[in-house]
């Protein structure tokens, strides 16, 4: 993603991309508290039903339709962003978007981490051919050669199922079930910049194109958004999670941010993860739906 650092403080009223740079605290240096886990294998929300169980709005509201959650904005400073409350350890999630249309116009679905690692999807309104994937690793801004475009056919117009699957070897972006990118886990800088940490799955829209973002934010939005041409409007139908370490919480059990460094508290042992002992819940192969 695009963007440039800005102060906590700021968060809970800045766009979903600034907003993206910052944690609340960095198990990279210091010893910060657990992330609540999604205790089970699946999360499901039907924002048609007006459903927003499992979610945090954490910058203006959405509204609901039958069509789903609406994200707009009407107005310079708008940036409608949800967040679930829970946080997912490698596993897949599908999100069914309408991207918002508008020059300068980003519709987003972006995984984060509390250090700072990162998976995205990002659809400009100006642009009816593409969409973005990205990655960042720890935070690490010192270069924007990770983004790739993919195409989709109208997305400001059509609804799309937008999926990343995520595991320790590997990331796939696929759009209606067709995989369009591929990043490996040792292409990621010897899998130092490969996002290995607990996720939350963010979704917001936000003015890249706004007239106080830096120059190269406005060109990589497509140009200055003219607010008269509102309102933009980003719609998502639902949003599928598969969790692939479901546990109570997820604790780092040192300052590496390494996948092998996450111990899944309450959760199912794999070869991969560490995890506290402790039976497996009920929930933990059951779904958990947010309708």
């Amino acid at each position: 993603m695009y963007f440039s650092k800005t102060a906590v403080a700021l968060a809970a009223v800045l766009p979903l991309a600034t907003a993206q740079t910052y944690t609340d605290c960095d198990p990279l240096n210091k010893t910060c508290p657990a992330d609540t886990a999604l205790s089970s294998t699946t999360f499901t929300t039907d924002f048609t039903t007006g459903s927003f169980s499992g979610w945090i709005a954490t910058a203006n509201n959405v509204t609901f339709t039958d069509e789903g959650a609406n994200f707009v904005i009407s107005e310079k400073g708008e940036a409608p962003t949800i967040e679930t409350d829970f946080y997912f350890f490698f596993g897949k999630a599908e999100v069914v978007m309408k991207a918002a249309s508008g020059t300068g116009i980003c519709s987003s679905v972006v995984l984060e981490s509390d250090d700072l690692d990162e998976i995205d999807w990002e659809a400009l309104g100006g642009d009816t051919t593409q969409i973005e994937t990205n990655y960042f690793g720890k935070g690490d801004t010192s270069s924007y050669d990770r983004a790739t475009w993919a195409t989709v056919s109208t997305p400001q117009e059509t609804f799309h199922t937008y999926t990343v699957e995520w595991t320790e070897s590997a990331t796939t972006w696929s759009i209606d079930g067709t995989v369009v990118r591929t990043l490996a886990y040792s292409d990621a800088q010897s899998g130092t910049r490969y996002p290995q940490t607990p996720m939350r799955l963010k979704l917001g829209i936000w003015a890249a194109g706004d007239s106080s973002e830096p120059e190269g934010t406005i060109e990589w939005a497509g140009g200055e958004t003219d607010y008269s041409d509102g309102p933009f409007t980003m719609t998502v139908k639902s949003v599928s999670i598969t969790n692939y370490n479901p546990g109570s919480s997820y604790t780092y059990s040192d300052k590496t941010g390494d996948y092998t460094s996450i111990v899944v508290n309450n959760g199912t042992s794999s070869s991969s993860v560490s995890s506290t002992t402790g039976s497996t819940s009920s929930s933990t192969s059951s779904s958990t739906s947010s309708s």
